[in-house]
């Protein structure tokens, strides 16, 4: 009897190895690949001196009251910013954006598909990509640079990539998921 039930706690040993590694590498392939760390900084700036009127930290931008209700990604093209509005009391957050050449009309609509990684329709390899429309025939979607950078986009080519900053896209990520609403205002 315990040579067979050593036999069977083995064969239980095996199998839960094989899970852990399969569960491993499912995660490892859906997770956005970051580059390597810069090798240093550039030296930052002096601090101004104080003045003895200090400037008060930034309010947050309010949500645009046109920009309907309950949850949803509120984005304007002419302000270039995107807010993220949850359920209840929790505030907003709020985030400039760089917006693409091919501009969604104004309007409601669902986010449709999401990547974790891909190359865009800038060439550039970006990050948390959340699409929700078409434009000028081109795809537009949220994304981040995976390289950080938030350049001004080529106008001279269509292209559907209104960008963020890394955190704004991870905070974009978690919360506009498939068919989550997306108000596009002028």
């Amino acid at each position: 009897m315990a040579r067979s039930s050593s036999g069977i706690v083995a064969g239980l040993t095996v199998v839960a190895i094989a899970a852990v590694g399969f569960l491993g590498y499912q995660a490892s392939a859906t997770a956005p690949a970051h580059p390597p760390k810069a090798a240093a900084a550039p030296p930052a700036a002096p601090s101004p001196v104080p003045s003895a009127h200090a400037a008060e930290p930034a309010k947050p931008v309010a949500v645009p009251p046109e920009s309907g209700t309950g949850s949803r990604v509120v984005y304007s093209v002419s302000q270039k910013r995107v807010w993220l509005v949850g359920e209840g009391a929790q505030e907003p957050k709020s985030f400039a954006v760089k917006p693409s050449t091919a501009h969604p009309k104004p309007g409601t609509y669902l986010v449709n598909s999401r990547s974790g990684a891909v190359t865009g329709s800038d060439g550039v390899p970006i990050e948390h990509v959340v699409r929700f429309a078409t434009a000028d025939g081109v795809v537009v979607g949220f994304s981040s640079r995976v390289d950080g950078q938030m350049p001004e986009p080529d106008q001279s080519k269509k292209t559907g990539g209104i960008r963020m900053a890394r955190a704004d896209g991870d905070a974009m990520w978690a919360f506009a998921t498939i068919n989550s609403k997306v108000v596009v205002l002028p």
